[in-house]
């Protein structure tokens, strides 16, 4: 079986990409950033998922609270009940999915794969810049012009976003059929200390709304605040 990178982030997109890239007959490494998010959750979730899912897991650390800028990576307040997708909202993390994949990529390239999956979705979200098709067009051209192994020709690198066209609804579908544990999973923006979500972020929202409109129960746990 073929090596591929999966960006991984222990929440439900992610998690469903990851049994997607299964599917598609590889062997998935996740790579999960420790990159300054403002809780550890997530990546406790990124643990217990690629476990349940059989996918080894590295987890590498980037600083992007030293930038700034975003309500994720800072001391800025997560935005609750707010209109979804009317503007990029505060916890939009500058460069967030460009640094990420930058990683993947230079990951891929030691382990040899060409190709990487990240769950980024541009139907059911929040609006940020670095989930849309021109985003992967443009990272997949940087990828065959950055690398060595493209240079001399040892690789031609495809990123796979196959959750890119799909509503929540559709995704949490998808990942239904293959069995993604969800009650594992982790997506609130602003959890307690106890890691329950928090039900009124965007994330939380979102994710909320894709399990009713599938028809699929909410494992999720929220908080009684």
């Amino acid at each position: 079986m073929r090596a591929a990178v999966v960006l991984f982030s222990g929440g439900l997109d992610s998690s469903t990409c990851l049994a997607i890239a299964k599917e598609d007959g590889f062997a998935p490494h996740a790579l999960a950033v420790r990159y300054g998010q403002r809780h550890a959750h997530e990546l406790a979730a990124a643990e217990r998922v690629a476990r349940a899912l059989g996918a080894p897991l590295k987890i590498v650390s980037l600083d992007l609270r030293a930038i700034g800028g975003s309500a994720l990576t800072g001391d800025l307040e997560v935005p609750k009940d707010a209109p979804i997708g009317s503007s990029i909202p505060v916890t939009y993390v500058p460069a967030r999915n460009t640094a990420l994949l930058a990683l993947a990529l230079g990951y891929a390239e030691t382990l040899g794969a060409e190709d990487l999956y990240i769950g980024v979705n541009a139907i059911d979200y929040s609006g940020y810049p670095d989930c849309r098709p021109e985003f992967i067009d443009a990272f997949e051209r940087l990828a065959n012009v950055a690398t060595a192994a493209a240079v001399e020709g040892r690789a031609r690198y495809r990123i796979h976003a196959p959750l890119l066209r799909l509503g929540k609804a559709e995704i949490i579908q998808r990942g239904a059929q293959l069995g993604v544990p969800y009650g594992l999973t982790h997506s609130c923006y602003d959890p307690d200390a106890e890691g329950r979500a928090c039900g009124r972020c965007d994330s939380c929202r979102l994710r909320a709304q894709g399990f009713r409109e599938a028809a699929v129960p909410d494992p999720t746990v929220y908080s009684p605040r």
